[in-house]
């Protein structure tokens, strides 16, 4: 895949208090490159229980190509393929929803607790051009994981 035509990949996961908050910082590391920073916000929730937010952006065309092919590693591959029309927004943003708990094992799955925004460049920016360009990209992430499975 030489071309990747996404701008950035926003990873981020919350730790709430009865987490681990390194544990959470682990999984969400599955997804990205080695010694790659990941940021780390402390809020509070509504009854005043601290909440921590660890969120990474993925800029570089080479790490972003590291954390499709993550996502090209789900088993559900096919299910983020064959719903990509109901994956991308107008504003030409791809989401999807990972599993916290698999991500630490270093497994990647769909589930909830990390949240993954790719904003797909679309020239003009329609969510058609955006459309088309992730579909290019994430078959060629899926054509490499078939190669490399042979």
């Amino acid at each position: 895949m030489a071309r990747v035509p996404f701008h950035y990949i926003d990873l981020r996961a919350f730790s709430y208090e009865t987490e681990d908050e390194a544990r959470v910082e682990a999984a969400l590391r599955t997804f990205l490159p080695e010694e790659f920073e990941v940021e780390r916000a402390e809020s509070r929730g509504h009854h005043g229980d601290r909440i921590v937010v660890r969120s990474a952006r993925v800029e570089r065309a080479d790490d972003v190509r590291h954390v499709l092919a993550q996502v090209g590693a789900a088993p559900e591959y096919d299910r983020i393929f064959d719903e990509l029309d109901d994956r991308i927004t107008d504003n030409c943003e791809l989401f999807l929803r990972f599993d916290k708990q698999a991500a630490f094992r270093g497994e990647v799955r769909l589930g909830s607790g990390i949240t993954f925004r790719a904003k797909v460049e679309a020239y003009p920016a329609k969510r058609e051009a955006a459309l088309a360009n992730a579909r290019e990209t994430l078959e060629a992430v899926r054509g490499a994981d078939d190669v490399e499975s042979d």
